[in-house]
């Protein structure tokens, strides 16, 4: 971690869909970016693991996929803008594949040092069944997780 100066982080992740949880994790993240002086890269993921069902079974089209990169559009435009208010350089970055996968890809191959991401506090069944992304960041991360709820 020597890429991490004191309590001093030069590159931060905010990984985000654009929900409220998300929107509010960017906050704390763009703020811990402008008390340290850090960089932030807003990366939104277009999920691919249930997309061959989706194209199947309802109908999945490049117009839905469409949309999606236009949501991912405008979920890294808002962390943008958050970092313009505050004054910290934010690089937005749109993937995709397996959010969880990506994310921590994205944070090895890209040298980051804190992971930031809301969560939607899933439980019971619902999590069992499709997971979580944020507790799969958290449990395989080799850098430092916030999770926002």
């Amino acid at each position: 971690m020597d890429r991490i100066t004191g309590n001093h982080f030069k590159r931060i992740l905010i990984a985000t869909d654009g929900s409220e949880n998300a929107e509010r994790a960017a906050s704390y993240g763009i703020d811990v970016a402008k008390s340290t002086g850090a960089e932030v890269d807003a990366l939104y993921v277009v999920s691919t693991e249930h997309a061959g069902t989706a194209r199947t079974v309802m109908g999945w089209t490049d117009a839905f996929e469409e949309y999606l990169a236009s949501k991912g559009g405008a979920s890294t435009g808002y962390v943008q803008n958050l970092g313009k208010e505050s004054g910290v350089k934010v690089n937005p970055v749109y993937l995709k594949g397996i959010p969880a996968e990506k994310i921590l890809e994205y944070a090895e191959e890209n040298d980051i040092d804190l992971i930031v991401m809301g969560t939607q506090g899933l439980t019971g069944i619902k999590r069992f069944l499709i997971g979580s992304v944020a507790e799969n960041v958290l449990r395989h991360s080799k850098v430092p997780v916030m999770i926002v709820r």
